[in-house]
């Protein structure tokens, strides 16, 4: 214990100008101590201790203590290095898809060489029982039976599994990135071998299967880097002057740090109902920032238009006329002659107005959607020249 000590004092020292020697002294230190004490005391009883009652069950305990020890001794120099590794690459900085990709690769090989260790060093351990070392004789040979079963039994969880570890390597997700899922958007916060855990934009967090990323389709945002597009829609109405609305958008961009400087482009992208839309697209650095900018963009224009073109709002156009007794249409300021007027007779009218007749394909259609014969029906002679179609309402 005083040699422990004694070493661990002078890492201590040398830590102050290395990182590895830092860490390397926080973490070993116990696990070192713990494997040295154990030891000797096994080496002391086993040497000097001479024969007492349970001197066995003494022995056969110091030696799983021991390789408890070495155990914990050896996992905790591989994270040593792990750290190391990942010292060396920063997640704070803009540019930093290397450093995210490296981060989830250890932490995932991190959570394999803890499971590793853990079951290896239970299978030693177990290999110090006489018992033991009989049944696992009879054991590997049904190896194939027990492998089989075991599959079946853990088909989910080893498919997980081998999921975190496709997702780790396969760069389709990394810590730290942007994505959509199941219609959220939040940041993916850890990566481990069975579950990912995904942080909701407002702080919730959204857990899911490492299976969900390798079998459903997924968003993201930040897989070949950070800088985003995003859009801002308004509905204004046909008289908005756009080249001045497209000024401002710019002016708007130009006067916020929010944007990143690529991409200002204001575009009508529908012309229908009575209004126009005008649809911003805009850029900024990441994810946060383009949610902020769009809604900046937004508020903006739409003030904007408020403020210097209020005619150039939504309009909702109606023609409201006003019905006589019979249900005609009145047209006002006229007479029964003038409205007998503005009604064209049948025979003036053109075949473009007709769909029913007029025509013979016309006919034929009318034919179709009246029914059957009228007159093998048995039903009274209103004249085959025209079809049998139901009677509109007036329009009022």
């Amino acid at each position: 214990m005083v040699i422990v000590e004694a070493v661990h004092t002078i890492i201590q020292r040398f830590g102050r100008r290395s990182s590895l020697l830092c860490d390397l002294a926080t973490t070993a230190h116990r696990p070192f101590l713990a494997t040295a004490t154990v030891f000797a005391v096994q080496v002391a009883v086993r040497g000097f201790a001479g024969d007492f009652p349970g001197r066995g069950g003494v022995l056969h305990t110091l030696v799983i203590l021991v390789i408890a020890a070495v155990a914990w001794l050896f996992g905790a120099l591989l994270l040593v290095m792990e750290d190391v590794a990942l010292a060396k690459w920063r997640v704070d900085v803009p540019d930093n898809m290397k450093a995210r990709r490296l981060k989830t690769q250890v932490q995932m090989l991190r959570r394999v060489t803890v499971a590793a260790i853990v079951v290896i060093t239970l299978g030693v351990v177990l290999m110090t029982f006489p018992g033991v070392r009989a049944l696992g004789a009879s054991v590997l040979a049904s190896a194939g039976v027990i492998s089989v079963i075991a599959a079946l039994a853990a088909q989910s969880t080893l498919g997980n599994v081998f999921a975190g570890l496709q997702l780790a390597f396969s760069d389709a997700v990394r810590i730290d990135d942007v994505v959509v899922v199941e219609g959220e958007w939040g940041r993916i916060e850890d990566l481990t071998l069975t579950y990912v855990a995904v942080q909701i934009w407002d702080d919730r967090r959204l857990i899911l299967p490492t299976s969900y990323f390798t079998t459903k389709p997924f968003q993201n945002w930040t897989r070949t880097g950070s800088a985003v597009l995003g859009t801002a829609d308004i509905d204004v109405d046909w008289s908005a002057p756009v080249e001045a609305m497209r000024a401002e958008l710019r002016a708007v961009c130009e006067g916020t740090e929010l944007w990143d400087g690529r991409v200002c482009v204001l575009q009508v992208t529908e012309a229908v109902g009575g209004m126009i839309r005008l649809r911003a697209l805009v850029s900024a650095h990441d994810a946060g920032s383009l949610w902020d900018l769009r809604c900046l963009v937004r508020e903006r224009l739409v003030a904007w238009v408020f403020a210097h073109r209020r005619d150039s709002l939504p309009r909702t156009r109606a023609d409201v006329t006003g019905l006589d007794r019979q249900g005609d249409v009145s047209v006002p300021g006229g007479n029964g002659a003038r409205r007998a007027a503005c009604r064209p007779a049948d025979a003036e009218a053109v075949d473009d107005a007709r769909v029913f007749s007029g025509t013979s394909d016309g006919d034929e259609r009318a034919a179709a959607f009246s029914g059957p014969d009228e007159e093998a029906s048995g039903a009274p002679d209103v004249g085959s020249s025209e079809p049998s179609l139901p009677t509109a309402a007036p329009v009022r």
